[in-house]
């Protein structure tokens, strides 16, 4: 999926993933839920592997992956493209989780 959008925030997660809050360019709204509304009724997108990890059952998922993924600023215009998952573990909000290419116009 790829989607657009203003980078609302940029959260540092101890698994390792930069937690991106996307507000999406209107011809995206579509790819939020009623779960979103626990992140500002914004898309998340996950950029993994990108931290030092601390959280320790996160370090196996990271072994031997470099990730090459631009980091954003909160307000940059960003467009991301990866797999759209429902988080089932967090009020089934809408991500996209991980992000396969990024890129900031």
């Amino acid at each position: 999926m790829t989607a657009s959008g203003i980078v609302d925030n940029v959260i540092q997660e101890a698994d390792g993933d930069y937690h991106l809050r996307l507000a999406l360019d209107s011809q995206y709204s579509n790819l939020t839920n009623a779960g979103n509304q626990h992140q500002y009724n914004d898309l998340v997108v996950e950029i993994i592997c990108a931290l030092p990890i601390t959280q320790s059952d996160a370090v196996s998922a990271c072994q031997n992956y470099t990730n090459n993924i631009t980091i954003p600023s909160i307000n940059d215009h960003i467009t991301v493209t990866g797999p759209y998952v429902l988080d089932t573990n967090h009020y089934n909000w809408a991500e996209i989780h991980p992000v396969y290419t990024l890129a900031i116009s």
